[in-house]
Order: C-alpha cells, then sequence, then structure tokens
C-alpha cells in the first residue's frame, strides 16, 4: 500500500497526520512527521528526516528518552519536501523526487537508494548500538552505528589527518583534536566515489573503523545516533549538501590570496616594520605581514590582547606604516589568558577558565570556555577594544584545539557551558572562531573577516577560517602528507586550507635556511603552497624571508620570487574560482577524483590535484638532489643544476596543455616531466580560459584593466571571471559584476558575453590580450606580447575568431 504525503496538494491530511499522530499501515504502527518517519524497534526510538530532496538526517535514541539535541554544526531546517511512502513486506519506502529510503521494521536497518532502485549506501542489520558510559558521574552512552561499504568502493575526508593515504579505506582513527608535531583537525564526514557523503554529527572523541567486515563511528559520549546521509552524485555534489546543511563560505578579501611573510614572532614593532619595508625595496610582492605571538609581553600576561612588551611602544604606528606601504596586517590572538590579564581575571568571576594546562606552562595561561556566549562576548569586547579599533586587518587565531597538556582523561571530566568537556571538545575551534568571525561581522562591513586558525569541525567554513595544517616538522615526509591531507580536509566541505611553507621546526637541518638542503625542501614546499589557498611563509627560530634564503641570481631567491610573481598573475582566476566557492559551493584545492571520477586509476592519488577547474598540480615532494644519511641534513655541495624528472598521471577523459612549454599530451597515460629547481609539473585542461592579471606588489596596486587571456583549445570550455569591491560586504547585496567567456572549439570563436551587475569603481572598459596556447607559443608563467588578437571590450558581449 503506497501512501503519498506532505504535498502541497493535501496540506488537510497533514494536518490530521499531525493531530493523530501513530498510524497504520498493514499493521504496522509508526509515527508520520512533519519531514519524514518515527518508529520504534530493538528498543530504539528512530526519526528519519528529509532535509532536502537529496539529504537526510537519521536519528535514534534508546526508547521513551526525551533528549533533544540542538546541533553545533547544523544550520539549516528541513524543507517541505514532498515525500510518499509504502511498505514492502518488512521494508518501508520513504521516497522524494530523487531519493527513496528503505528502513526495515524487524531489524532497524536504514538503506539508501537511488530512485532507480539501486543501493547506494546502507547501514548494517543490528548496526546501531548504546553502550552504557558514565560521564563525570552522569549515566549516559557510548552510541556506535556501524555500515556497509562495498568493496571497491573509495572513501576520503575525515578531516586533517596527517595521513599519506589518499583513500581513507581500511583505517582506524581515533579522533580528537591535537597539536602534536602537526595539527590533527578531525572531522566525522566522509564522501564515496559512489557520490555520497555522511557527517556523524557528535563533538566527543569519535573512533572511525573500516575494515572488511564494516565501517563504523563510535563516540564517547552520546545520548544518540545523529548523522546526515547526503546524496549529491559526484564529489560537487556532496559539498553542496554539506554547505547546504551547514552553511555556506563566505568571500575572503582579495588580498588574502596575495603573499603572507610571517616568522614564530617578530620581536619588536621596528623588525615588523622593517621585513615590510625591505620587500617594497626590493619589489618582491607581499600583501600582508603576521605578528606572532608575544607582543604582549610575559606569559602571565599572556594573550592580554594589548602592546605590552616594551618592544611594540608605539603599535599604532607601525600598524599605520604598514597600511602606508599597501600592506596588511594579521595578529595573533589565543582562546586562552594569563593570570595577570583583565580577560582572565573577569573569566574567573564567571566561572569561563579550564582547569588544564594549556600551552604555554608559565604564567598559569588557561583555555575559556568557547561554549559560553557571555564569556564570548567578553573575549571579543577586550578584541575590539584593545587591537580591532587599531585597524587589524586579520585573526590568527592559534591553539584553537586547544592546546590540552597532561590528565587528559580526568579533565574530559570538567563542566563546559554545554556540558562535559569530554562531550564537546571536538567543536571547540567551531565555537572559538565562532565568536571571532561574528564580532567582526558586527563591528563592520568595510572589512571582510579573515580568520587563520590551527583546528576546524563541521560547518567551519561560515566562519571566514583557513585552517593551517598545524606546527609541522620540516621533512620531506612530512611535505609528502599535506598534499593527501589537504585534499581530504577540503573534502569534508571547508574550502580554504594551507600549510607553514617549509614546515615549522627545522630540527633536522643544520645552519637552517643557509643549507642548501633545507633550501631545496623550502623550494619545493613553495611552489606546492603557490596552488594552494594561502601562499604563507612560516617557521619557529628561523628567518625565511626571501633576502635570507639569498640574494637575487641564487636559485633559492629566484625561484621564490618567481612563484610568489606566478601567484599575483594568477589572482583573477584564483578570485573567480574564490567566487565559485562562495557562489556554487564549489572547491579550490581539488581531489582528481571530484573532475575523474569514471578515471578509476585516480582514487587512490594522493600527490596530485586540481587548482580550480583547470590547473593540475603535481609537486615536487621527494629530493632531488640531496639525500641524507646521518640524523642532519648537512649543508651539501651538490650541482642543483642537473635536471631531474618525476612522474606524473595525466587523467583521461582530457587533453592537458603543459604549462611551461604549451605541449598537448593525451590523458591516461603516466608521462615524465622535467623538474629543475625552479618547475613544478603544472599542467592545463583542454578547453580551460585563463585570465592573468598584471604584475604588482600587492594585489590592488592596479587594475585589470588590461588582461592577459590564455584559451587552451582542444575541446569546448566557459570561465566567468569575478570582480567586486575587494574588501567589503557589499557583494551579499548583489554588488559585484561577472563576465563569461565561452570558447567553441569547432569553430575557434571565443564568446565574451555581456557583463552582468555592477559595483562601485567598476571599469567601464578593458582589454583583453587573447592568447590561443600551442607548443609553438608555450610561455609558461611569463606574460606575452605576442597576442593572437587584442580586443577593447565595454561590458558589451563580442565574438572573436581565433
Amino acid at each position: 500500500m503506497k501512501v503519498p504525503f506532505f504535498s502541497k496538494a493535501n496540506l488537510l491530511l497533514l494536518a490530521i497526520t499531525v493531530c493523530s499522530p501513530w498510524m497504520s499501515i498493514s499493521g504496522q504502527i509508526f509515527q508520520r512527521s512533519l519531514h519524514g518517519i518515527k518508529s520504534n524497534v530493538q528498543g530504539l526510538d528512530v526519526q528519519i528526516e528529509f532535509y532536502s530532496p537529496n539529504s537526510v538526517r537519521v536519528y535514534k535514541t534508546p526508547e521513551n528518552s526525551s533528549y533533544t539535541k540542538k546541533s553545533l554544526s547544523v544550520i539549516k531546517t528541513p524543507d517541505q519536501v514532498e515525500l510518499s511512502v509504502d511498505e514492502q513486506g518488512d521494508i518501508i519506502v520513504i521516497e522524494s523526487n530523487n531519493l527513496q529510503v528503505n528502513y526495515n521494521k524487524k531489524t532497524g536497518k536504514i538503506s539508501f537508494l537511488d530512485k532507480q532502485g539501486k543501493i547506494i549506501f546502507t547501514e548494517k542489520d543490528y548496526g546501531a548500538q548504546f553502550s552504557p558510559f558514565t560521564d563525570a558521574g552522569n549515566q549516559t552512552y557510548s552510541p556506535r552505528q556501524a555500515f556497509l561499504l562495498e568493496k571497491e568502493e573509495a572513501i576520503y575526508g575525515l578531516g586533517q589527518t596527517q595521513t599519506s593515504q589518499m583513500n581513507q579505506r581500511n583505517q582506524k582513527m581515533y579522533m580528537r583534536q591535537k597539536q602534536h608535531e602537526g595539527g590533527y583537525a578531525y572531522i566525522p564526514i566522509i564522501q564515496s566515489t559512489k557520490g555520497y557523503g555522511l557527517f556523524w554529527d557528535n563533538y566527543s572523541p569519535t573512533t572511525f573503523t573500516d575494515n572488511p567486515q564494516e565501517m563504523a563511528f563510535e563516540s564517547e559520549v552520546g545520548e544518540c545516533i545523529d548523522y546526515y546521509f547526503m546524496y549529491g552524485t559526484s564529489a560537487d555534489g556532496v559539498i553542496a549538501q554539506i554547505r547546504e546543511l551547514t552553511g555556506q563560505a563566505p568571500m575572503y578579501p582579495l588580498w588574502s590570496y596575495g603573499f603572507f611573510q610571517s616568522r614564530e614572532r617578530y620581536k619588536s614593532q621596528k623588525e615588523t616594520m622593517e621585513v615590510v619595508d625591505k620587500y617594497r625595496e626590493l619589489g618582491v610582492p607581499l600583501d600582508c605581514i603576521i605578528q606572532d605571538w608575544q607582543y604582549w609581553g610575559p606569559d602571565s600576561n599572556w594573550n592580554s590582547m594589548n602592546f605590552d612588551n616594551p618592544e611594540f611602544p608605539e603599535p599604532q604606528k607601525m600598524i599605520d606604516h604598514i597600511h602606508e606601504k599597501n600592506a596588511k596586517i594579521m595578529i595573533s590572538i589565543w582562546a586562552s589568558f594569563g593570570q595577570d590579564t583583565k580577560q582572565y581575571k573577569d573569566l574567573k568571576a564567571m566561572n569561563a577558565l579550564f582547569d588544564f594546562i594549556t600551552w604555554p606552562r608559565n604564567g598559569g595561561v588557561r583555555a575559556y570556555d568557547v561554549y559560553n556566549p557571555k564569556a564570548r562576548k567578553l573575549f571579543t569586547d577586550y578584541l575590539n577594544k584593545g587591537l580591532t579599533s587599531k585597524g587589524i586587518d586579520g585573526w590568527w587565531t592559534d591553539s584553537t584545539e586547544p592546546d590540552h597538556l597532561d590528565a587528559e582523561d580526568k579533565d574530559f571530566d570538567i563542566p563546559t557551558a554545554m556540558g562535559t568537556y569530554r562531550s564537546v571538545v571536538n567543536a571547540y575551534p567551531l565555537m572559538a572562531n565562532k565568536g571571532v568571525y561574528e564580532n567582526q561581522r558586527n563591528y563592520t562591513s568595510d572589512k571582510r573577516a579573515l580568520l587563520l586558525t590551527r583546528s576546524a569541525f563541521a560547518g567551519q567554513q561560515r566562519y571566514a577560517t583557513n585552517i593551517w595544517s598545524g606546527d609541522i616538522r620540516s621533512t620531506w615526509e612530512v611535505l609528502k602528507k599535506q598534499v593527501p591531507t589537504g585534499l581530504n580536509f577540503s573534502l569534508t566541505g571547508i574550502p580554504y586550507w594551507n600549510t607553514d611553507i617549509g614546515g615549522f621546526f627545522l630540527w633536522d637541518y643544520e645552519g637552517e635556511v643557509a643549507n642548501k638542503a633545507y633550501q631545496e625542501l623550502y623550494t619545493r614546499w613553495f611552489q606546492y603552497a603557490t596552488f594552494t589557498t594561502m601562499q604563507r611563509s612560516h617557521g619557529s627560530g628561523v628567518s625565511k624571508e626571501i633576502y635570507n634564503l639569498g640574494k637575487k641570481g641564487d636559485w633559492s631567491y629566484d625561484s621564490e620570487e618567481k612563484y610568489i610573481n606566478l601567484r599575483y598573475a594568477l589572482l583573477p582566476y584564483i578570485y573567480s574560482t574564490a567566487w565559485q566557492v562562495t557562489n556554487n559551493a564549489s572547491s579550490m584545492m581539488r581531489a582528481l577524483y571530484m573532475d575523474f571520477n569514471t578515471d578509476t586509476n585516480v582514487h587512490n592519488i594522493g600527490n596530485q590535484y586540481m587548482f580550480g577547474k583547470s590547473f593540475l598540480v603535481a609537486p615536487v615532494t621527494d629530493p632531488m638532489y640531496v639525500s641524507s644519511t646521518e640524523n642532519k641534513w648537512k649543508n651539501p655541495k651538490e650541482n642543483f643544476s642537473t635536471i631531474k624528472t618525476q612522474n606524473v598521471y595525466l587523467p583521461e577523459g582530457s587533453k592537458w596543455f603543459d604549462f611551461w612549454t604549451g605541449e598537448t599530451l593525451n590523458g591516461g597515460q603516466t608521462i615524465q616531466k622535467e623538474v629543475p629547481i625552479d618547475i613544478i609539473p603544472l599542467y592545463i585542461r583542454a578547453g580551460s580560459i585563463v585570465p592573468f592579471g598584471p604584475k604588482v606588489q600587492y594585489s590592488t596596486q592596479k587594475n585589470w584593466d588590461n588582461l592577459e587571456v590564455r584559451i587552451y583549445p582542444g575541446t569546448d570550455g566557459e570561465f566567468v571571471m569575478y570582480e567586486d569591491e575587494n574588501d567589503n560586504y557589499n557583494y551579499e547585496k548583489g554588488l559585484y559584476s561577472t563576465i563569461k567567456f565561452e570558447w567553441n572549439d569547432a569553430t575557434q570563436t571565443l564568446t565574451i558575453g555581456d557583463r552582468n551587475g555592477a559595483f562601485p569603481g567598476m571599469l567601464k572598459s578593458r582589454t583583453f590580450n587573447l592568447i590561443l596556447v600551442d607548443a609553438k607559443n608555450g610561455i609558461g608563467s611569463q606574460q606575452s606580447d605576442k597576442f593572437t588578437k587584442k580586443i577593447t571590450y565595454n561590458g558589451k558581449a563580442k565574438k572573436v575568431k581565433l
């Protein structure tokens, strides 16, 4: 018997259903809710709710539980989805227009099927478990749910796991936010090559297991099993579902895509200003200088949010000087305070400090209760008074795991405003960054929020965070792990991620940055970072400014300068890709399976990826010139002019252009690419249209009134160029413009569409210098004056035959 319900035409039936909650189909009693069904099986109360035609929440509690959960990550409320219900023996079938959910009345097993009735994903029979658990004296549960995967299915995600493999099958992970020679930012979201995703919505330490028998999530604390199934049919579709549930990523300011220079700390305002001055003197582009910790003075004054260090006697002068040099300043703030700070005293008075040892051990520093809204407001009130009002441009929200030293099991019992610390620990970075972001939005709409932070949880993309991979060690092994780590992180729906270029701890190298062995690692790392969402040099106890690695003419200096300039040339492409992230739930760093899922060869490739939809990036993550046979990498005398090669797989389904030479290659093959010290393998997908910006010293120095546009033929293609005012929220009011470029390969014609939209200061007319790329004009990173055609564009559509 099939019963349609909740369509617009039967609101009366809906009212009757709500008033008479228990219904019977062929004698089986269950409750129909506004968005699905409720049932009882095997001692559990079960709710199945459609949040959209493609996403379903499954919520299970021990029967007769009165517990109701409000998610910290999911902000969407369920849509009014037209559904139908059908009873087929022991199976209750709930269908939307796009998805079918089968519920077994006897075992409680829930399966998800496509409209053709093919199983996409399924629970295991009797797979739900609630084991009794005592949490700080309270009787609760450890919830567990087991699922079944297909043998050849690949899965990705789980956050920042610091593993060397891309495919997360056959893994067991204890998922708790921590910092230990690299950040572990666990996010219990997976997605599959079958086109679905799963979010396990629990904030306590969780064990993920996948083996030949099952895949399972088991959390230490929870009154419920709560997960969301999302059917996107593709990786982009899954990420769109994740963002629909947990929030969209806002636009970051244009300057955030330029080059950032940092040190473990600059020790004085004089030193900070001198670094900016030196970059401007050298003519090397720079958009942001980062002032790390201890500008506040001793540890007892930790994170006072004031320049109490006597080496910073005139902080406003420093900030103004940096701005006069057309650079921005980002500053370190922590979710903890030293015992001599006013914040510490006020938070202690409201019982909003955690009594466990955090970094640093000195000064009695304590983390604060970010789950307490009053504590978050106190935090931001002090922030505004001490730093925001001085014109700080961005926030380095450090230690948002937070650092947790000693006696963790005991410390998990401490109370927070939302339950025990154990029950919410993994959501700490979400709540810490929430406070800072929302404060910035309330403080001003003229300056977009930008938060660089060390940890993350599901939904954090809505708080303008760019997560970095933690205090990682400077080794080739660690560099190699960063590529699949960043890709798996991005697949959880949080699109902005980066690393410390060259690693944080240089323990393994003699002579620090002057060591040529280290410079090889740094150079390769820098090339890779050019194609992440933030190009940022940082490290502990060393000075990584370009002029400290050599001088012009040295390969280390020249390569770094080359890739900084390439980054700035790509700003129109990167900023337009960022708009796709915000407007269309896209991703900037893309695992190969996202675009080439039918090519099963890419399913386990973790050392290559797409940067946007056009660039195939294959970072060099093995030493080509120096190998260490001892504990320390001694300064070598190798000849770095020798040309080595690296294998690169070109996915099938496309032709590929070598970015440096213009050579065209077929997909579906592994090739050897020559990789001298200044070359990273880069390939452009046929059909790509890539705008290149002018040579500049900072992101907004020149208008984009004279752009080079490269067309890579071989198939049809399109690109949408996005522009706005670069650093305010007027784009949310519709003040922006887009120009669509379309390439017809059969007729060799480029169509530049009408400009859509407008904003203050928009260019009325501009020049496009069009280049049809081939092996005869392989131009690499250098802009060319050998244009195929030069046109003037005034916002009206044009067709150009090339």
